[in-house]
């Protein structure tokens, strides 16, 4: 954590002792004996500074009683930024709120913010001079009014120059970001040896799961180590043109990190654009892919949104330096058959062996080869497609699973998956109608991924498929039968894929009327 010059006249301060809490939150804490906080000044969800020996870091308070009253207790955020044992005598200074509070409050009120004032909110949040009640403050209303393209980029800027950017002294910088939202994506794995082995530079940095069985980085993880350094990222896109690493300990736009923290609970994404924008923008990005899967089963459910949504992220980039295209990309069904970081990273490893699905091979095909486009050269999917067959573009992933410290020689065998199993098949004959992506990415979670790095589905069939009364239809695997049993009790609540003959059966599934005691669900509007 970043030391950071204090803000606002400050009251008298205490020498107290440490006492170690031995748990983490995400931000400093402190917890004072109500006798001890009313000396200082300072009530609950207030803010103090700690200070010692050079170092500090800004706390929220907590109260309690019965703590002695020469005693602190902090979190493990407050000793990794002060580097103190129990004990230890360090000292407490109130502070007042900061400025950019007020910023927030006029935000609420309908104002449009100035750089500056954003600049502000943002250093605030970065280091931890703002509450996650003042911080969603600032999320609720962005969300419910919008951003606009000025704003947006505002944001997007004061998060990178609030954290570390990578610098590579190399030009073009290639890159790629999917919004998410559909199971089983695992185009970056493929889509980054790719780039690289045509001599292209292309450092990405991914995220791990939220919501979905797998994130980028617990895919990768399956193959390589990818919590590295940002000296470390940078080694190895010297040596390789490219890598695949966890953003989270890297400081890159850190802000975004803290606000994901608390739009996460709300199932909300006000700061979407920002978040990308900035995080492309510290690497070094010069050119960039977003793709958007659009579909009933995606984040974005219809071309028009998916446009709107494309022009801002366009316009965003173009004032950032960053030249960005869009791919709107089918987003009703899981990409390829897995889901789940072990059968993913399988499945990546089969497809660069030649031997992967269509749409997973058309899906990378087309963003490297429109990315590709973004620096001149023609027909580019082919160019990508030629990379795979003729095993360049593995090649290239090996080179870059040893550079991170993994095993260059792993195969598809080598990699475990959960031994407890179990199968869905068809009821009748028909073809295959639909597929519920939300629901497919809660059971591979209930079975335990991505936690659980062998725990998943594996999907038999895809959307138009024929199929006969007694196919499998998707299988669930887990490390755990207790898991297990959990995720397949959600087949018996509601369909997962959907069978039928749409020139003859136009029903496709009967929800019951509630009894009388039963609740009715809120929907979003």
């Amino acid at each position: 954590m970043r030391s950071t010059p204090l803000q606002g006249k400050m009251g008298e301060s205490m020498k107290l002792k440490v006492k170690k809490l031995h748990f983490a939150s995400g931000r400093p804490i402190a917890v004072l004996d109500d006798s001890t906080a009313l000396g200082l000044g300072v009530r609950p969800h207030e803010r103090i500074v700690l200070r010692c020996r050079g170092r500090e870091v800004i706390a929220l308070v907590n109260v309690g009683w019965h703590i002695p009253s020469d005693v602190i207790l902090v979190n493990d955020e407050v000793v990794d930024a002060l580097k103190v044992e129990n004990g230890e005598e360090i000292e407490v200074v109130p502070t007042p709120p900061p400025e950019s509070i007020e910023y927030i409050r006029d935000r609420l009120k309908g104002a449009r913010l100035s750089y500056r004032e954003i600049k502000k909110i943002v250093e605030d949040i970065v280091y931890d001079r703002l509450s996650e009640i003042e911080i969603a403050a600032l999320v609720a209303t962005i969300y419910q009014t919008g951003m606009g393209i000025e704003e947006a980029y505002y944001f997007s800027l004061a998060m990178v120059e609030t954290g570390n950017k990578l610098e590579l002294n190399r030009t073009p910088i290639l890159d790629k970001h999917s919004i998410g939202g559909v199971p089983g994506d695992k185009t970056t794995l493929i889509l980054v040896p790719t780039i690289a082995s045509l001599g292209y530079t292309i450092p990405k940095t991914s995220s791990r799961a939220i919501t979905s069985p797998a994130g980028t980085a617990d895919r990768a993880e399956v193959l390589m180590p990818v919590n590295l350094s940002l000296e470390e990222m940078k080694e190895v896109v010297q040596k390789t043109n490219g890598c695949i690493v966890w953003g989270g300990a890297l400081y890159l736009a850190p802000a975004d990190d803290k606000i994901i923290r608390v739009e996460y609970p709300l199932s909300i994404d006000p700061f979407l654009v920002p978040s990308i924008m900035a995080k492309k923008k510290a690497v070094g990005s010069t050119h960039l892919v977003i793709d958007i899967p659009v579909g009933r089963g995606a984040k974005v459910k219809t071309i028009g949104e998916a446009h709107y949504l494309a022009r801002e992220m366009i316009e965003v980039g173009k004032r950032m330096g960053i030249t960005v295209a869009c791919a709107l990309t089918f987003g009703e069904q899981p990409i390829g058959y897995t889901a789940g970081p072990a059968l993913e990273a399988r499945e990546a490893l089969l497809t660069l062996m030649g031997k992967g699905p269509g749409d997973l091979i058309d899906k990378v095909t087309s963003i490297a080869g429109l990315l590709l486009s973004l620096v001149g050269v023609e027909k580019g999917k082919e160019v990508a497609k030629h990379a795979i067959s003729k095993g360049k573009a593995l090649t290239k992933l090996r080179e870059i699973i040893e550079t991170q410290g993994g095993d260059p020689k792993i195969s598809p065998d080598d990699i475990p998956i959960g031994d407890k199993k179990f199968t869905i098949y068809a009821e009748n004959d028909g073809v295959i109608l639909w597929m519920n992506n939300k629901l497919i990415a809660n059971i591979a979670r209930l079975a335990g991924a991505p936690k659980d790095k062998g725990a998943g589905v594996l999907l038999h069939v895809k959307l138009g498929d024929s199929v006969k009364k007694g196919d499998p239809l998707i299988t669930v695997v887990s490390e755990y039968s207790t898991k297990l049993q959990t995720a397949e009790k959600v087949f018996e609540e509601q369909p997962v894929i959907g069978v039928g003959r749409p020139e003859e059966e136009m029903l496709v599934d009967i929800v019951p009327a509630p009894r009388p005691h039963e609740r009715l669900p809120i929907i979003e509007r």
